[in-house]
Parts: structure tokens; sequence; C-alpha cells
């Protein structure tokens, strides 16, 4: 058991330096698995931040400040160990095209490959700028395009438009959401990813945008949706994963997490209650396991 859990721990450490390379990552799932990836390690080095540790593991920076709220971003201490938290529980929307998950800033691709799925980090729509909910679709794909600044924000760039290059925010590639001003993009700004820094649109990181935009067709559905709380299984065993509520759409989030919680797909009896409201209380987006008389 040992050996196979050592096994897996490196398999996930390949699935993530693979993140950086010029092909996608692809995790297998099934009804009975949607947890995916695995936890990673990673010693801080010399001149190192959380920002360059995040990129390199495919995770914006949300992920790692979540689990490290009190360590400096700038200056991590040089020779510790992180773990590096590169997995995830699926969402609970029809697995099909892209889905974006608002709360945890991550985007979901379902391949045309039954029962596979990549996964990216983005930065999204800051606070009065919120990135929209709802069903959408893949209108439009272009490459290296212009920015026609709206009106709205003219003034806080000095110009109306931007051409391609390196001052564009919107990187070298943008998918529009059809009927909407609304786009999944590049950026010029990688250290936005994981992030509340948009107006709306949907920034990935310029090595992730250049896969995703390779496979994604027009008429590709989009669903955005908000699910702070989210509920997988993997081997048997219940995960739960909690995110803030970045919109501060929940005015009660202990009672959003008791409704959560009556409404487990997996049964509330087999929920270990005390662990489910740690995760709760932590809000770090780590998938916890929640099973009642876990194993030690």
């Amino acid at each position: 058991m040992r050996f196979l859990n050592a096994a897996g721990s490196f398999f996930t450490f390949l699935l993530a330096v693979c993140i950086g390379t010029l092909w996608a990552v692809e995790y297998y799932y099934d009804s009975e698995n949607t947890v995916i990836g695995g936890i990673s390690y990673h010693t801080v080095t010399k001149g190192e931040t959380l920002l360059d540790i995040a990129r390199r593991y495919g995770l914006g920076y949300n992920d790692l400040a979540l689990v490290y709220p009190n360590m400096d971003v700038w200056l991590p201490p040089v020779g510790k160990r992180l773990m590096v938290p590169s997995f995830w529980v699926l969402p609970s929307a029809e697995r099909k095209g892209i889905v974006l998950n608002i709360p945890e800033l991550r985007l979901y691709f379902y391949s045309s490959e039954p029962g596979t799925v990549q996964t990216y980090p983005v930065g999204i729509g800051d606070e009065g700028w919120e990135t929209p909910l709802g069903s959408y679709r893949i209108g439009q794909k272009r490459t290296n395009p212009t920015w026609y600044i709206p009106k709205s924000l003219q003034g806080k760039y000095g110009r109306s438009i931007i051409p391609p290059g390196p001052d564009n925010p919107l990187g070298a590639y943008i998918m529009k959401l059809a009927g909407t001003s609304y786009g999944i993009h590049g950026t010029n700004m990688p250290w936005g990813v994981g992030r509340l820094v948009s107006h709306g649109c949907i920034r990935l990181y310029p090595e992730h945008i250049t896969k995703l935009f390779a496979q994604v067709r027009v008429g590709t559905p989009v669903k955005i949706i908000y699910e702070p709380i989210k509920w997988g299984q993997k081997r048997g065993r219940i995960y739960v994963e909690v995110h803030p509520d970045v919109y501060k759409k929940i005015l009660d989030f202990r009672g959003y997490a008791v409704r959560a919680l009556n409404q487990c797909p997996f049964g509330t009896k087999r929920v270990d209650r005390d662990r489910y409201f740690l995760a709760v209380r932590l809000k770090n987006g780590v998938p916890f396991d929640v099973t009642v008389n876990k194993d030690p």
C-alpha cells in the first residue's frame, strides 16, 4: 500500500510538471471517482515566490494563498517543504464542454474523449465587474486580438484600442462568449491568475490558453457556476472541497454549509460532521476526506 501511495504521489508530481509542457494534462474520472489529481510537494529554493511555485504546478495565486495564508508571498522561507494542492473535486455541473466555477477560480474542460477532463486556474472579474453566471457557448476564436476598449474604460487607459503585443491584456488568444462582451483569453499579467482582477473576462496563463485554444471549437458550451462547496468521491471515500464566497453572495455561510450537508449526494450518515465543518471553517480549497470512520 505504501508503494502504491508513493507511486501515486510521483505520478501526480509528473502530471503537475507536465502542465508547463507543450501538451495538456488529462485526468480520468468516472461516476464513482470524481476527485482528480493528487498532492504534490515542493521545497522552496532561493529567489522563488509563491506565485512562481503556483504557476510551476499549474495553480493560481489563490490555490497556495488559501493553504498558506500567513506566508509571505514574495519571500517564502527557503528550504520549507510545501504541500501543493494539485487535486480537485469535479463540480456538479454537467460534464460537457467548459465549466467555470467562480469561487475556486478554476476552469474545467471536458474534451471529446469520454471520461477525461483538463483543469486550469483563471483570473476573473473584480468586485463591481463580476464574471457573469449562466450558460453560454464559444461564438468566436481569434489569435493576436486587438482590444477595443469599452467607453467606460477608455479614460483609465487613455485610448480606445490596444493592438496585439506585450501591452495587450487579452494576450495572444481569445475565445468570445457568444452574445456577450466577455471572453476566455490569455493575459500579459500572469500573476493575476487566481485573483479577482478583470472587468468580467476570464484570464488564463499564456501557456494554458495556448493549449485550450487549440482544442476548443466554436459552439462549445460554457457553463459558469457558483459552487463554493463541492462533493466528490474516490475509491469509496467521500470528499468535500470548500472555497471562500469570493463575490459575497451568501449571507449565512454556516447555514449554507448545513444545507449543503443535508443535500450530500452520498448520504449524510456517511459524513464525519466534525471533519466536514473543519473544512467549512478553513475554506482552503483542499479536498477533505470526510468519510465516517476514516482510516488513521
